[in-house]
Formats: C-alpha cells, structure tokens, sequence
C-alpha cells in the first residue's frame, strides 16, 4: 500500500481535518490543528507531505520518526500539530485495513467506558448556572469552567472576591450533585494562583487547570505543595519532552496532552504511560472536532490512567458547525449516564460526511481567540 495524496479542509466553526489517501482506495482522517492558526498548520501538513507521499501509511512509527527527525527544528505548537492529524489519519488507514477499531491495535480495551465532561458557561461566567442546568438535562453531570477572568500580575480584592463568589454560587445551586472542574487558562500569575488556589478550597472543585502558564512550570509543584486540590495542565505542551520534565519535577495530578497538538495517538500514548509511571492521571484535552475526540477515545480505552474525555459539544465557540454535523454515524458518539462507549467501527471510528466537507471547506472563517486588555492597556492572557 503506498499513500497517493494529503487532502486538507479549514472548516468552521474553527477546524481544519486533512484526508489521506492510498493507492488500494482505503482513507484516513485526521484534525491537525492550533485554534485560531489554522491556515499556519494546514501549511506545515503540505511541507511535511513530500515525507509520507509514495510511503506505506501501515509504518506508523517510521513515518512520525520521519516528520519528527527529518527536519532540524522540531516540536512546537505548529509542527507537532501537523505531525498530531497526519498520525490519527495513518491510524485510521491501518484499522481499516485490518477491519478492527485502533485500540484493539493498542493491546484492547482496559475500561468499557469512559467518563465525558463538558466546557461550560464563556470566557465571562456571569451565564455559568443557566449553562449548567441545560447541559444537565442531556446527560452530563461534570463539568469545566474558566475560574476567572484576567487577572493583573497583582491583583486586588475585588477581583479575587469576584471569581470565588462564581464558584460558590455553583456550588450554593447544585450541591455535589455535579462536579466541576476550575480553568485558569494561563490568566493567573504566579503569585496570583497561590492566592486564588487558597479561596477557592473550601468549595473543592474537582481540579485547577493551568494554574499558570506551561512557560512557568516549575511552579506546578510550588503550587501543588500547598493545596489538596489536584492540579492538572498539559493542554500547552507537545512532545513526551516537555512532559518528561514536568513529571520529573512533581506537582501535576493530571496530564492534558491534547491528540491534535501534541503529535497524535501515537506520542500520547507514550505521554500516557510516562503519566502512569508516575501515579499521574491522563485527562486528553478536546474543544476541538469528531476526528480529534475519537482520536482521544482511542487512548482512553487503552490507558488504565485515563479519568476523563473533554468533549465540544454545545461548546461556546462552536458557531456554524456542532461536534456530530461532520460525519454520518452520529448514533456511536451517544453518551450514556454522562459516559462514552467504546467507537466500533475500524480505525477511529469516524465515518466522515465527505461532501459536506467539501462544501463547508468554500467558505470557512479564520476563528481568532478574543485579545483582552486590562484596565492600563497592557495586553492580558486571554
């Protein structure tokens, strides 16, 4: 089998998937992308085409040695994305070529199901409560939020204030009858996540997320020294090599590596048992569309440290397009009690609408993420 062409599609509200192709007529999807720099990563897929057209797509891990190493400068948000859709395509290639879901290529399934959660509420959370009381009534009882708005590298009281009051108006609204995890986005300082970590305790949300920025790291395990709340981040970081130094250093509870940035299912799953090793859960990050989140459910049901699978559905920047509109078997990517079940078709399990595709692709928008000031007219972490 030898691959014949590499197809990309920009697509809204804010994806980009590549087609891959063989001689022997069998396709692979994938969704290499960075929110917001689309056209930049559809540009590093054709520039790593020339190493994978006339090559058999079944040697996975010649090839993504061959993207890795064939260049000098390697790794980061763009590269490691372009690497991340091509790997899910040859995944997807391989397990219908064998007729078998690509976890069954991963050794099976070490879990029957996993448990989904749910972004909720918007960058400003002042909707939070109504968002979480419709997402309830279609099944998902766990949920993630932004745990404040930006924040100054020292802030006043009143913000502080601000952001522990949302929290505690949840929690006031729904018991524990739901979970919620806190996202900091990067917006919090340092010196500032000690102090909002601290005020957020007593309502004992599930995790904080990117207490800081990946560029601070070696905070993690300052900040994870003085709270029991676990902490969680990853969603900024591309390579096995940046977590190796993490995982060493201590202070993550979970990992984030997301399939579409941090070079596919097959680093993630290496990322995956390096977190095992070290008593670290994996929790794969997934605002994104239906090829990264079977991608992600591939390693969820093969990782024993899996815990749980961010999903985009009904997600705020969805605008033109839902997480299911793509692809034709919508009924295998049903949650059940707030779960998902394993994908039973060959390869991700994917069947792509392939015509709409075609016909969304025409007009797609550039998505850009908001660009927030504060008060002084220095630019702030979105």
């Amino acid at each position: 089998m030898k691959i014949t062409r590499i197809t990309t599609y920009r697509l809204p509200p804010r994806w980009l998937f590549l087609k891959i192709e063989t001689d022997e007529g069998i396709a692979g999807w994938g969704e290499p992308v960075i929110e917001g720099r689309a056209r930049t990563v559809e540009a590093a897929v054709h520039e790593l085409a020339e190493y994978v057209i006339g090559q058999n797509p079944e040697r996975i891990n010649d090839l993504w040695q061959t993207l890795y190493r064939g260049g000098f400068y390697r790794g980061g948000p763009i590269l490691m994305s372009a690497i991340s859709g091509i790997d899910q395509a040859l995944w997807d290639i391989k397990g219908k070529a064998l007729g078998v879901p690509v976890y069954q290529l991963l050794g099976g399934l070490v879990r029957d199901k996993i448990k989904a959660y749910s972004w909720v509420g918007g960058d400003r959370p002042a909707d939070v409560i109504a968002g979480i009381k419709t997402l309830r009534e279609i099944g998902f009882d766990t949920f993630k939020l932004n745990g404040c708005e930006e924040l100054g590298i020292i802030e006043n009281s009143r913000q502080i204030d601000a952001a522990v009051a949302t929290v505690a108006h949840i929690r006031e609204a729904f018991g524990n009858g739901i979970e919620f995890g806190l996202d900091f986005h990067g917006r919090v300082s340092a010196p500032m996540a000690r102090v909002l970590i601290k005020e957020l305790e007593p309502h004992r949300p599930l995790f904080i997320e990117e207490p800081v920025l990946a560029e601070q790291a070696e905070y993690y395990a300052r900040l994870a020294a003085q709270t029991h709340l676990p902490i969680a981040a990853g969603e900024r970081m591309f390579s096995r090599f940046e977590f190796k130094r993490v995982l060493a250093e201590g202070g993550l509870a979970i990992v984030q590596p997301d399939l579409s940035h941090a070079g596919g299912i097959t680093e993630c799953y290496k990322i995956a048992a390096m977190a095992e090793a070290y008593d670290v859960a994996i929790a794969p990050h997934c605002p994104l569309g239906p090829i990264a989140l079977a991608s992600c459910l591939q390693l969820d049901f093969v990782a024993r440290n899996a815990v749980l699978q961010e999903q985009s559905m009904g997600i705020h920047y969805n605008k033109g397009a839902e997480l299911l509109d793509y692809i034709l078997n919508p009924e295998d990517f049903k949650m059940e009690g707030g779960y998902f079940k394993p994908p039973v078709k060959p390869g991700l399990g994917v069947e792509i609408n392939e015509a709409l595709v075609i016909e969304r692709s025409k007009n797609a928008p550039d998505w850009r993420n908001p660009l927030w000031r504060y008060p002084d007219g220095a630019v702030a972490e979105w």
